[in-house]
């Protein structure tokens, strides 16, 4: 017997015992499980038709195919190894303030130095003063400018 063979046999067995079963289920008016059964039934034989299953067959006893799935595993491993590692700077002495990681990332939000106005959150005026006026926000701003304008931005 042929691997084609016994395919389609194995699948046309399963096939027609799905059938008998959605045929049951059927017949006890349970028809929306029936038509279920019956689309699942469907499959393995549907599959055998396509060669689909010849394919899965053929790839699993297939060495050269086991290799390649290594081949995609070691690959998926480098990439994510190489997340992890960090370029150096080539011709950069270490230690060097350019190779700093501080200086080669993006500072994070909570490294961030916090701005003049806006130090400890939304918070009331302390008692005896009063609000600031507009010409003191814009104040507030030319020293926002002054650190964007640090740090490049």
């Amino acid at each position: 017997m042929t691997l084609g063979m016994m395919i389609y046999a194995i699948c046309g067995v399963l096939t027609a015992a799905g059938c008998w079963w959605s045929l049951r289920l059927f017949r006890r008016r349970r028809r929306g499980a029936a038509l279920r059964t019956l689309a699942v039934a469907l499959l393995p034989m549907g599959l055998a038709m396509t060669g689909v299953i010849r394919f899965v067959v053929n790839m699993t006893v297939n060495p050269i195919a086991w290799a390649g799935f290594g081949l995609i595993g070691l690959s998926v491993l480098l990439v994510l190894v190489s997340r992890w590692t960090r370029d150096a700077v080539p011709g950069a002495v270490p230690g060097d303030a350019a190779t700093a990681p501080a200086a080669s990332t993006p500072a994070r939000r909570d490294e961030r130095p916090a701005l003049p106005g806006n130090a400890g959150g939304p918070a009331a005026p302390a008692a005896g003063r009063k609000s600031p006026s507009r010409n003191e926000g814009s104040e507030d701003f030319s020293d926002i400018e002054a650190i964007l304008k640090k740090h490049g931005i």
